[in-house]
């Protein structure tokens, strides 16, 4: 499957979020999902789609250990 970039910016962009509102770096987040970085890296830039479940997931975990303490 030929790779596109930027595919879906809707995905990004609360992948972008997501992070800020945990306040952790890009190299923390990613250790805390335990992906490795250059993923959550290529996701981030939109050089790579993320699957959205686990976009999802990823939210709901956030939620529940209660990370989102910097959300506005």
């Amino acid at each position: 499957m030929a790779r596109k970039q930027d595919r879906d910016p809707v995905l990004r962009d609360r992948l972008v979020e997501l992070k800020e509102s945990t306040g952790m770096n890009w190299r923390r987040f990613a250790e805390y999902f335990d992906i490795p970085y250059r993923t959550v890296q290529d996701w981030g830039r939109g050089e790579r789609v993320m699957p959205e479940y686990l976009l999802r997931l990823m939210e709901y975990k956030i939620r529940m250990e209660n990370l989102d303490t910097y959300a506005d």
